[in-house]
């Protein structure tokens, strides 16, 4: 009964932790996020070798694969461009804008069902965003942060990667799916990453390390929680995430949310874990 809970968590701490990896490489070490982001994606297409069949080369002529590669790229990019000027648990929480933008999408474009409660949850959640990110409406200056500009960005590309995973669900076997994603954003990124590669130094090379590991062995464990388990019974456990970046973010750089930003998060959480509960009670 325990060990899907702890298997869970595991997994949404480990994401965060590859997201701090990356915000320290970012903020301390003064290099790109794009690097960032395509060192995870290349050394992530690398850990994943083990998972592949021959039949995964038959994906590469499917456009709708390269397509959801590109957007989780879009989302990954993004967020270390935001993790690079906010707290970790303010890009986080921003970039929970996804499921609800998932939503939307999945409605229009999947011909998903929507009704009122779901509906209701979901913007529930999007004001607990807008606490988080405040935008200040006409006052002079912009009306949000760069970095939560590219954290609501990168919520937006992931719930477009979300809604295209449901889109691609019976396409390719889960692993595929994640090999791919991982080794089209490589190379995607390739020429991009190259032009801000690094002197290599042990410091960076670690966090590098660091930062692909933990991604996506995080990832890899989702992957087997959901072979094990309904979507239904695992999606409260997704918002471990948020718990996870905030005690991340305080451990690492002394970074605590203020009073809003706690309303915000608990808002999103609660929204969260609502939506699933009526999710669970669906009939069979």
């Amino acid at each position: 009964m325990w060990k899907l809970p702890a298997l869970m968590f595991l997994a949404m701490s480990l994401i965060p932790a590859g997201d701090a990896a990356g915000k320290l490489m970012t903020q301390d070490h003064g290099l790109s996020p794009i690097f960032v982001a395509w060192s995870r994606f290349a050394l992530g297409a690398l850990l994943a070798l083990p998972l592949i069949r021959p039949k995964i080369f038959r994906l590469l002529a499917d456009w709708r694969i390269w397509l959801r590669a590109l957007l989780l790229v879009g989302g990954i990019t993004s967020i270390q461009f935001a993790l690079a000027r906010v707290p970790l648990a303010d890009a986080f929480a921003a970039f929970f804008i996804g499921p609800t933008f998932s939503f939307v999408l999945s409605a229009l474009l999947l011909r998903e069902p929507v009704t009122w409660p779901r509906a209701a949850l979901m913007a529930v959640g999007f004001f607990g965003v807008l606490l988080v990110v405040r935008p200040s409406l006409g006052g002079e200056g912009p009306i949000l942060s760069t970095g939560r500009s590219f954290a609501l960005l990168a919520g937006l590309f992931y719930g477009a990667f979300l809604t295209a995973s449901r889109w691609l669900a019976t396409a390719a076997r889960p692993a595929d799916l994640l090999f791919t994603q991982l080794f089209f954003g490589a190379i995607a990124l390739t020429p991009f990453g190259l032009a801000v590669l690094p002197e290599m130094t042990a410091p960076i090379a670690g966090l590098t390390f660091a930062s692909a590991a933990f991604s996506a062995l995080g990832n890899f464990l989702l992957i087997y929680a959901y072979m094990r388990a309904n979507a239904s019974e695992l999606a409260p456990y997704v918002y471990f995430q948020l718990a996870s970046a905030v005690a991340l973010g305080w451990m690492i750089f002394n970074d605590f949310p203020d009073a809003l930003t706690w309303a915000g998060l608990a808002l999103i959480a609660a929204a969260g874990l609502a939506s699933a509960m009526l999710a669970s009670r669906k009939p069979t």
